[in-house]
This record gives C-alpha cells, structure tokens and sequence, in this order.
C-alpha cells in the first residue's frame, strides 16, 4: 500500500488562475480603451478614469472594515470596478459624481450582497444606471473629440435615433456629406460618448487578449453582438432586412458591454448553454430599447436584467450529472 489516493470534495478539476489574477488581465485588457478614451478626450478623461478607481479602492477597504471583514483590495476587482465605470461615463461629468458612482458600485451593488462573487448585477453597471436616472443631464452631456470640429456632439446612437441613417446610404461618402460619423471613425474612435466605448478597435485588442488569455469565453460575447445586428438588420431600417447593423455594433457601449461586463463571472451563468441564452437576451433588449423607446441606448439595462434572469437561467439550463439520467441543479 505505497500508493496512496487522496480524496478530496469537488471540484476536482483545477486550475492556477486566481481571482487577482484574473482582474489583472481585465485591467490589462481595459487599457487599450482607457489610453483611446485619454487620447481622443484629453486630460479630463484621466481625472474621471483616476477618480472612480479611487472611489472604488477607498469604499472597499473603508467598507470591509467596518464590517470587519479581510481587507480585499489587494485581488484588484475594485480597480477593475472603477476602471469599468469610468469607462461609461461621459469625459464631461463633474467629478465628484463619479466618485459617488464608484461608492454606489463598492458598497451597495457589491459589499452588501456579501463582496466578490456574490452581487447579483454587475457593480458598474449598476452604479452607471443609478447616475443616469439621478444625474441625467450630466450623465447626457457628450463633446467632440480632441481636435475633431465636423463631428456633432451628438453620439453616433443618437444620430442613428433620429432617423438620420433612413436618409443617406452606408457610403463613406454619404455618411460625411451629411455630417454622421462613418465607420472608420467609430471603429477608431473619432466620434462622441463615454469615455470608453468610441474606439471599437481598442475594445478589440483588450478582448482579444482576455479570450486569448482564456479569462472570457466567445459564448456571451458573439451572442450577444450578433443577435444585436441580427435585430438590427431585421427591425431598424425603413423596410425590414435594411437596417445598418455595422453602424449598430461600431456605435454605442455594445462592444465593451458584451466583451468586459456580460462576461463577469458573478452574474453570468455557469454553462454554455445558459451564456448562449444570456446573450440571445441581452442582443433582443438592447435591440428593442435602441430601436423602440426614448433611449438612444440599451446595453447597461439589457445586461442588468439579464443579470436578474441569470439563477432562473441557471436552475433550469443545469447539466446532467455524470453517469445519472436526470438533470441535477
């Protein structure tokens, strides 16, 4: 009896990736944007990038000791937090609200449902919807790029809203005849909005490097855009099958919603097939919201109600157990 076996409680398949680890490569992956959000908005952009990161820092470590719990700010998810949410907050937004949106974040969305792992929505998120309906007009007010004159200050979404896409045709040409940003220049970043969603290719190079570092997995994300322009395509053009889906998925917080912040670990569900329905859910609502209500915009709130959906999603969508012939949750 040399051989000795050691039995141990599932999971049993294991992995050296840690959760500081992880959030490493999230902050890594989010530079790209940030760096675009700083070039294209100036200085202004950093301060609100610096000042929701502090907030977020500074709420859980203040928040964890008043509830005498272990200090967590070492495993970096609060910097990813504040980075997340700077990131969808407009370059002009006073400072002190973002700071107030980070501490939303940490200590409401976060810390009170238990910390890391155990809030129910994605903390970001939920902090920028909470900003957008008590600071509208703030949270609303888009300039123009570094340097760019011809661009409006209205965002892409909102042009697109107004029906100005029905009026010319998918031609660069066209597009800067009548004064909409084309799609080089929302895949690069010369157009108006949150500091983190104008440069589609920075979104890019950050999520390329999380599905190559296999912190994400493609299921939500080419789900979730391509049900978007699916919908798009179908319902958001003067006749069905006409609507410009490109301008769709280049414009807006799309990109960064799908890649950075449906994928979130705590609030996604646990199989394939239930990220799959995740983000057939989250491309219909943003669909519906871009194209049928009042608001340019519709992947924060696609996204926290998917978030909501997530344990119903989980109960019925479970494996079944190995070697057994029912489903077990």
């Amino acid at each position: 009896m040399e051989n000795k076996f050691v039995v141990s409680s599932s999971p049993h398949i294991r992995d050296n990736a840690s959760s500081r680890r992880i959030m490493i490569d999230v902050v890594i992956a989010l530079l790209p944007a940030a760096a675009a959000g700083v070039y294209f908005f100036g200085p202004r952009a950093l301060a609100v990038i610096l000042a929701t990161v502090f907030s977020c820092v500074v709420s859980e470590y203040i928040t964890r000791r008043v509830m005498k719990r272990e200090s967590t700010i070492n495993d970096f998810s609060a910097v990813v937090t504040g980075l997340l949410l700077a990131l969808n907050l407009p370059p002009t937004i006073p400072i002190w609200i973002a700071a107030i949106g980070g501490a939303i974040a940490i200590v409401i969305v976060k810390q009170m449902f238990g910390g890391l792992g155990q809030n129910f929505m994605n903390p970001a998120l939920a902090a920028r919807v909470i900003l957008l309906v008590s600071y509208t007009e703030h949270m609303t007010n888009w300039v123009n790029p570094r340097g760019i004159d011809a661009i409006s200050t209205a965002t892409p979404l909102e042009i697109a809203k107004s029906g100005a896409l029905d009026a010319v045709s998918s031609a660069t040409s066209a597009y800067t005849e009548a004064n909409i940003p084309s799609y080089a220049q929302l895949f690069i970043g010369q157009v108006g909005g949150s500091i983190g969603e104008i440069s589609a290719l920075a979104l890019l190079l950050g999520a390329a490097y999380l599905l190559v570092r296999k912190v994400i997995g493609f299921q939500i994300p080419l789900t979730y855009i391509g049900t978007t322009a699916l919908f798009v395509w179908i319902f958001g053009g003067t006749s069905p099958f006409t609507g410009d889906f490109i301008y769709h998925v280049l414009a807006g917080g799309l990109i960064l919603g799908a890649f950075y912040m449906a994928t979130d670990y705590a609030t996604c569900p646990v199989t394939n097939k239930g990220r799959i329905i995740m983000g057939l859910g989250c491309g219909i609502l943003t669909g519906i919201i871009r194209l049928y209500t009042n608001y340019p915009e519709g992947v924060s709130f696609a996204i926290i109600l998917m978030n909501i959906a997530v344990p119903l999603i989980d109960r019925y969508i479970v494996p079944k157990s190995f070697g057994g012939e029912k489903k077990v949750a």
